[in-house]
């Protein structure tokens, strides 16, 4: 059998709009040569920050939302989920709360019409059963104690979207895990929109997604992860969808028996929502006909701004997102400034920009259910918006999540130029709900792409990370033993070439990993009931794993590479043993590395 039957170099994503007139244009965009990079990698970061200077300008015009009918509302607490299946009290609107999302889109609206200005949203409690979607030089602003409830309704986030997609809703054009289709709206939403902001006073400015709390005393948002025990009905992301077709074919006739044996694997795990949308990308099926909505299962984003130029993004806090809280993808110019992420549910990602180009995260603080900052390039063949390049995050606190500064796993398009320096891994709840990893870069032979040019420097954590593994669950007969290889958390820094094998049919597009260097991180060690540690294992190095591949050129799979840590000392770990692990890695230099007190010189090749 052909094992690579589909050409990623010739199909395209989108080869036309189909029934919901939709298409999506661009092409990858080229990465830059290796002599753009200055020899001070420093000197492209400071560009960055120096790009931000001149702030965003907009008409001196307010535009209350009270001034179009809104009224705010009394708040009471109900029982439901501060975590994906911790119960607690949540606060919610009380019963017979009056919705403002027409008085906020009339306001928008108008502030829009008068040439822009700044739209308020005054304190008070104030309930909003739709999105919020920016308009070109349109600043909305939560003043001090103004806490935005939105509807923890799927429905009120399927009737406002600009296409109509019948029984499915009217839904808006997004991504969901970096593949397009159409889906329920973000909460918050700008689609090829110029000069936008999203800001508050302070953080009692609050934007709340209500991701935990049950609607009718039935589901939350975060019961579409995956049910909790004892749930009477399979409704969930990962759980098999009748609405999907038993067969690939039905979405995508012109494709041949091997094509469709790689797709849909064995089985029909493949017709679960989170594995149908990648499965429709890799049969080349257009996004206007990617329809989701109502009878599935894709939480929306909590913001999601597609191809807008000129972002702020400044002063609030966000608590309860359905899903990532920040996904801009194919922005430019697009700053993130004191915001506070505070969100505990399944995949509650706190930054996610994709294929966004120059990118300041500035005095940000994260605590979130998943990836505190997860750096995105698409996915499967949605490719068409090219890498994500120059972005610069510092001086920023993060608390709990799976990784602190994450590069993947959905990199196919490429990263490149990163630069983060003066990092917190404060891990504060580190005896609760540890940081998993601090910096983690993680792809797999699905999601391919290439990062290089990352660069880290002066970090602390004063209280470590997680000091327990969390094993990496090869395939069948891999030449790596199952449970011995702490991929998913316990190592400071992490590698991760082959992230969730099993979760990929297709895997044809090995990554490349290269010019990675970091140095000057200081690490804690934190008393546990099992000793005094600061990690599991300092390094974790795993590079492209030859057997998982089922294309037909493996001399595409190349080691890691390029890879220097300096001047670091990462504690005390749990595994001090084996300070760290590496596998298909050609040059790791460590330089002035302590681990357990011993300092390493040395060069790690495996």
């Amino acid at each position: 059998m052909n094992k690579h039957p589909i050409d990623t170099r010739r199909r395209a994503l989108l080869r036309g709009a189909g029934a919901a007139g939709l298409a999506l244009g661009g092409g990858i965009a080229l990465p830059a040569r290796a002599g753009d990079q200055p020899s001070d990698p420093w000197q492209k970061a400071q560009a960055i920050a120096a790009s931000f200077k001149t702030p965003l300008a907009f008409r001196k015009q307010d535009f209350p939302i009270t001034a179009h009918g809104a009224r705010p509302c009394k708040v009471t607490s109900v029982k439901g989920y501060t975590g994906h299946h911790e119960t607690g009290m949540v606060a919610t609107p009380a019963a017979g709360a009056h919705d403002c999302y027409p008085a906020i889109r009339a306001a928008i609206a108008a502030c829009a019409r008068a040439g822009g200005g700044r739209v308020v949203i005054p304190a008070g409690a104030w309930l909003c059963k739709g999105p919020i979607v920016l308009r070109s030089n349109v600043h909305v602003h939560l003043k001090s104690g103004a806490h935005v409830f939105f509807s923890n309704d799927p429905d009120d986030f399927a009737r406002y979207g600009e296409v109509d997609c019948g029984p499915n809703g009217k839904l808006t054009l997004s991504r969901w895990q970096s593949n397009d289709c159409l889906n329920y709206s973000p909460l918050v939403y700008a689609h090829k929109q110029n000069n936008i902001a999203l800001t508050g006073e302070d953080w009692t400015s609050i934007l709340d997604g209500q991701g935990g709390v049950p609607l009718h005393g039935g589901d939350c948002w975060w019961d579409w992860k995956s049910k909790r025990g004892g749930a009477a009905e399979p409704r969930s992301q990962v759980a098999l969808n009748p609405a999907n077709p038993a067969s690939i074919l039905a979405m995508a006739p012109e494709l041949d028996a091997d094509q469709v044996k790689l797709i849909e694997g064995d089985g029909s795990r493949w017709r679960s929502d989170e594995i149908y949308l990648p499965s429709l990308s890799e049969a080349g099926v257009p996004a206007g006909k990617r329809v989701f909505g109502r009878g599935h299962y894709l939480r929306p984003c909590m913001i999601e701004f597609i191809d807008c130029s000129g972002v702020l993004l400044k002063g609030y806090q966000v608590n309860q997102a359905p899903f990532w809280q920040h996904h801009p993808v194919a922005c430019r110019n697009l700053e993130m400034r004191k915001v506070h992420m505070d969100s505990m549910g399944p995949n509650s990602d706190g930054f996610d920009p994709e294929a966004c180009d120059n990118v300041l995260v500035e005095d940000c603080t994260f605590n979130t259910g998943d990836d505190c900052i997860a750096i995105k390039a698409g996915k499967n063949l949605d490719t068409q918006y090219g890498p994500t390049r120059n972005v610069l995050i510092q001086n920023c606190i993060m608390n709990s999540g799976h990784g602190g500064v994450t590069l993947g796993s959905e990199m196919s398009g490429g990263i490149e130029h990163v630069y983060a320096q003066d990092i917190e891994f404060r891990n504060v709840n580190w005896a609760t709900s540890p940081l998993a990893t601090a910096i983690r870069m993680k792809a797999n032979m699905n999601r391919g792409g290439f990062l290089k040019h990352f660069y880290v420097r002066n970090v602390t954590m004063p209280n470590g990370v997680q000091t327990t593994p969390q094993f990496y669950n090869p395939l069948p007969g891999s030449p790596i033993a199952p449970k011995t290889v702490s991929s998913s958390a316990g190592a400071v820094i992490t590698i991760d070439c082959d992230y969730m094998p099993t979760a990929d049919n297709v895997r044809t597009r090995p990554p490349v990993v290269s010019d990675v260097h970091i140095s000057n991180v200081k690490v804690g060690n934190v008393k546990t009931g099992a000793g005094t540690f600061s990690c599991y294992q300092a390094i974790m190095l795993l590079g492209p794993v030859a057997f998982d591949y089922n294309g037909n050129d493996p001399s595409l799979i190349v080691p890691i590479t390029g890879i220097s840590i300096t001047d670091c000392d990462f504690g005390t770990p749990a595994n001090a043993g084996n300070p760290w692990f590496a596998y298909n890695v050609k040059s790791a230099t460590l330089t002035n590395v302590t681990i357990a007190g011993k300092v390493y010189n040395t060069t790690v090749t495996a």
